[in-house]
């Protein structure tokens, strides 16, 4: 039971990591925390699931076609939005990303209704295989791991080894600075959204082909995606995604032990844990800065 739990934990812990990814990038760049995440992530697989449904485009040109939708969206509410502020700080953007919530939340509501529906996906999460006496895993669990492993890698390398990569990081931690050295700080912020809203659509395709379609989809994993990035450390890829797995694990022994009701009461707990031990994460360091 226990080999089970653990892998299963893992499985699950693949998708929170794809949500404090796509947390992460945006908070690295702006120190703005965007609780529209998930509904950004939602409309995108409302998106795909018309182009499957609706248009009967195969599944290489739906997907392809929702994740371009999704780097335009995000890039569009940057834009329009976050830039437009007056007198920008982070407390009033964050409280924007809260309105672009709702906002998004309801025009999917209008536009396809709460009806629960179908997700289609070329992998299936009934074709298992045996890794031991007692532990199982299947195909779309280890699709979804490969997909957060793989993302993972592919943004370390992009924020360590590219211009881009470390122009975001500049501008993070200085975009007055960043500017005076000609880095463009709006076009920064527009990709930045962009790339996380393209990680967030990819979580809410693997969840929405484990469950069901609706405009509430992204609202749980958008929680425990916030919950493992504070638990790994809001600046860092590797910890976002290694506090991804820790939280899946954890909340499954949790349930498997404890109490399947008070699952979801692990992520509130990671949070306020965390936020009292050690506020930058448990792999994230914390800067002071001296004046």
């Amino acid at each position: 039971m226990l080999g089970q739990l653990i892998a299963s934990g893992i499985a699950i812990g693949a998708t929170y990591a794809l949500m404090a990814l796509a947390m992460v990038i945006i908070y690295k760049t702006s120190e703005v925390l965007n609780f529209a995440q998930g509904d950004m992530a939602m409309l995108s697989a409302f998106i795909a699931y018309m182009c499957l449904s609706t248009y009967g485009l195969g599944f290489a040109m739906s997907f392809t076609l929702a994740l371009a939708f999704a780097f335009g969206l995000g890039a569009v509410l940057e834009f329009a939005f976050l830039r437009r502020a007056k007198e920008p700080n982070v407390l009033g953007l964050i409280i924007i990303t809260l309105g672009l919530e709702m906002v998004l939340y309801g025009l999917a509501s209008w536009r396809w209704g709460s009806d629960q529906k179908d997700f289609p996906f070329p992998v299936s999460d009934f074709d298992v295989h045996q890794l031991g006496a007692d532990v199982v895993i299947s195909d779309l669990n280890l699709v979804t791991l490969g997909v957060a492993c793989a993302l993972m890698i592919l943004l370390y390398v992009f924020f360590r080894y590219t211009k881009v990569g470390v122009a975001m990081k500049a501008t993070q931690q200085n975009q007055q600075a960043a500017r005076l050295m000609g880095i463009r700080v709006g076009r920064i912020m527009m990709l930045t959204w962009g790339m996380s809203s393209v990680v967030g659509a990819c979580a809410a395709f693997l969840i929405a082909s484990t469950d069901t379609l609706d405009p509430n989809l992204m609202w749980t994993p958008q929680l425990k995606g916030f919950s493992a990035a504070v638990l790994g450390g809001m600046t860092s890829l590797v910890g976002a995604v290694l506090g991804g797995f820790i939280l899946g694990v954890v909340e499954n022994l949790f349930g498997g032990y404890v109490s399947v009701e008070f699952k979801a009461v692990v992520a509130f707990a990671v949070i306020v844990l965390i936020l009292c031990v050690k506020p930058s994460g448990l792999f994230a360091k914390h800067y002071v800065r001296k004046v």
